[in-house]
């Protein structure tokens, strides 16, 4: 397993949720699994000395060196990251907003292909996740269960025979499994109908997310939705139907795109080619701003306005864009008004053989 103190290994690929491939790629970014466990004999994470700490991240380090599926991958331990590492880590989806906040001695295993991490000592010891592209649950779903049995071979994790698996929150005590899909609805939010899905999907005991999960709230028109119970229930009962529900999503995303191209053709065409234009000129963006102009360009790329501009590079940009990989791609620490210029530059380099027509 790899050790290395720098990230810049992973500036010149792009993430696994951000392939543009898979099943229902144009409003599924990607598809996640993630598990939660806990090691027995210790205390959950929040309650462990310093030295516990350290005991469960060599205990996790030496099992996810048996493991096949994790073969090569990258080992960080926290106390040899910056903040900025942090925050890179965090803008890739390999790690939480509280894995990259909380203090404490923590560490992360992230697969060469970004494919796979394993967050030790979030909320829990444990926090294993498996992304896909597209809407592909099923093989994330595969990919974590056979990583997961791979490690509670050799770990000994907490498990109470009527209750399951025990975690930190209560809402993840059985499977422990979270099953996730990131979504671009910008038909839904542009006709106005965004709000009685979201409403629909809490009934159903689904929680809707922003674009970096737990705790924000969707920019850009992405949306993540999970299942927020896991006890009583069974691992692919959890996958197939959150599956069900994204498939219905989705039908209502098409249809609500459809009524856009034959009610107001004229006026989404001018809003996507504003943006392009905006995004091909500007001097000056705040990482907002971008989100949002990146949302309708790729909007104008499914709906076949935008040429010359393939799914993964548009993707790229979605992540490139952001502070910390700004300030990684530049070798140097910005402050706010540095990275807005430095997105302008990226983002003009990047779209200009994007032709406004």
């Amino acid at each position: 397993m790899a050790k290395e103190n720098g990230l810049n290994q992973f500036l010149s690929s792009s993430c696994e949720w951000l392939r543009g491939t898979g099943p229902e790629s144009d409003i599924v970014l990607s598809s996640r699994i993630r598990l939660a466990r806990n090691l027995s004999g210790y205390k959950f994470s929040e309650k462990l000395d310093p030295s516990e700490q350290q005991q469960v991240i060599e205990e996790v380090e030496r099992a996810a060196e048996g493991v096949l599926l994790l073969k090569n991958s990258y080992f960080f331990e926290y106390k040899n990251l910056k903040d900025l590492d942090r925050q890179f880590l965090l803008e890739r989806h390999l790690i939480s907003r509280e894995h990259a906040s909380e203090k404490g001695e923590k560490a992360l295993v992230v697969s060469k292909d970004e494919v796979v991490s394993v967050m030790v000592l979030e909320e829990d010891h444990l926090r294993s996740q498996a992304f896909q592209s597209g809407l592909n649950l099923i093989e994330a779903w595969r990919i974590m269960d056979s990583i997961d049995s791979a490690l509670e071979a050799q770990l000994p994790y907490a498990f109470h025979p009527n209750l399951g698996y025990l975690t930190a929150c209560p809402t993840n005590v059985g499977t422990g499994l979270r099953a996730s899909c990131m979504l671009h609805l910008a038909g839904l939010v542009m006709t106005k109908q965004v709000n009685k899905v979201l409403q629909a999907l809490s009934k159903l005991n689904l929680a809707a997310r922003g674009f970096f999960g737990e705790g924000t709230q969707a920019s850009g028109n992405f949306f993540q939705f999970s299942n927020q119970l896991t006890l009583g229930q069974k691992e692919m009962e959890i996958v197939d139907g959150l599956e069900r529900v994204i498939r219905q999503v989705i039908e209502h995303e098409r249809e609500a795109r459809n009524h856009l191209l034959e009610k107001r053709r004229a006026k989404i065409e001018d809003q996507i080619w504003r943006a392009v234009g905006t995004l091909k000129s500007a001097r000056l963006i705040p990482s907002s701003e971008a989100l949002g102009l990146l949302s309708l360009t790729r909007l104008g790329v499914d709906l076949g306005f935008v040429h010359n501009l393939s799914k993964v590079n548009l993707n790229a940009l979605f992540l490139f864009m952001q502070p910390a990989h700004l300030q990684k791609l530049s070798g140097a620490d910005l402050n706010s008004a540095e990275r807005d210029q430095k997105r302008a530059e990226l983002l003009r380099t990047r779209l200009k053989e994007v032709a406004l027509i």
